[in-house]
């Protein structure tokens, strides 16, 4: 199946395969054809989510199947939680060869590079359709930018769409002024600014001790990352807003994957096919239940009202076109392909 072509599957809804089903079946093929000579190589895959989040598991697998493919000469060791670094400084770490291997959220980078913010203008792509047609007009640009700083895509992840959590309900832009408002890029810090909220930049890794320490009252993330931080105990609201999704990309240091022989480099993206494959199927299939799991626990899991959604998309279209400013012909050309996507 062609993924990015064909994002049908999207719907079926039949997707229930837990990831150590598929581990077992893909080493046990694997195991069966491993290459018994060869260097070994050890890399760090650093990664900043818990070692429960379904992004740091498609890596477990992701590891494992690279190391049963290839007889062991490849071994890679994923990092959980910001254990070897924090979030913003993953991509660097693996640029300047620090870990071999790192998934970063790409919107970090945007002050970089305006297209790594591209999958965070606010309803710009709200399904998980729409986002794989973003990624597929937007991922050949955006691997040219990473090679010319010695960087290789692997494989992009999506999280699932992302809501708003609130201690007080919210019915429009307005309810959130003077809100103290949790932002971790700078799409979330231009939605505070706009809607008069008080930005204060937290990472996923530390969100959940500083909501105990009641310093922020609102923040927009996806139901993944409210369930991570058990939100429900310092939140009250869960507004279903599906305002984007975002990705997370795996990047291989360049100079590391050339000093690989040949079979190995090819095993390697063979796997991390398999991995986006295997990353955007989890996101979607866990997506219902941990919104599920939210209203299980406590939070008032609500529909944005009319005004809401209304004052959001007027948010949007204001990002979307100071982007634009931004990102320039380089931004619209990208924008361009995503629309004719829609239209083949």
């Amino acid at each position: 199946m062609n993924i990015v072509a064909d994002m049908s599957w999207c719907r079926q809804g039949i997707f229930r395969t837990a990831i150590h089903d598929a581990l077992t079946i893909s080493v046990a093929i694997a195991l069966t054809a491993a290459p018994a000579c060869g260097a070994q190589v050890q890399w760090k895959l650093a990664s900043a989510y818990p070692s429960g989040n379904f992004h740091t598991e498609n890596l477990n697998v992701f590891a494992k199947e690279v190391a049963a493919a290839t007889g062991g000469n490849l071994s890679i060791k994923v990092f959980p939680n910001g254990s070897l670094f924090p979030a913003k400084m993953i991509m660097h770490a693996v640029r300047i060869g620090q870990a071999q291997i790192g998934e970063a959220l790409i919107s970090l980078h945007e002050r970089e590079d305006p297209i790594f913010g591209m999958d965070v203008i606010p309803f710009l792509a709200t399904s998980y359709d729409e986002a794989h047609r973003l990624w597929a007009a937007s991922r050949p640009p955006i691997e040219r930018k990473f090679a010319a700083q010695g960087l290789m895509v692997l494989f992009a992840v999506p999280w699932p769409p992302q809501g708003l959590y609130s201690t007080k309900q919210i019915n429009s832009i307005s309810d959130m002024q003077g809100l103290s408002w949790r932002v971790y890029n700078d799409a979330t810090h231009r939605i505070a600014e706009i809607a008069g909220a008080t930005p204060v930049t937290i990472q996923a890794a530390e969100l959940r001790q500083v909501l105990a320490t009641g310093l922020i009252n609102a923040f927009m993330s996806s139901g993944s990352t409210g369930y991570d931080a058990k939100a429900w105990e310092f939140m009250n609201y869960y507004y279903d807003t599906q305002a984007w999704i975002p990705k997370n990309v795996t990047l291989v240091n360049k100079a590391a994957f050339d000093q690989l022989e040949i079979p190995v480099q090819q095993t390697l993206l063979r796997n991390a096919a398999t991995a986006e494959e295997r990353g955007w199927w989890a996101s979607q299939d866990k997506n219902k239940w941990y919104v599920e799991q939210l209203a299980a626990n406590g939070l008032k899991v609500l529909s944005p009202s009319d005004s809401l959604k209304a004052g959001l998309r007027e948010i949007g279209q204001r990002l979307t076109a100071e982007w634009l400013a931004k990102a320039g012909a380089a931004g619209q050309s990208i924008l361009d392909e995503y629309k004719v996507g829609f239209r083949r």
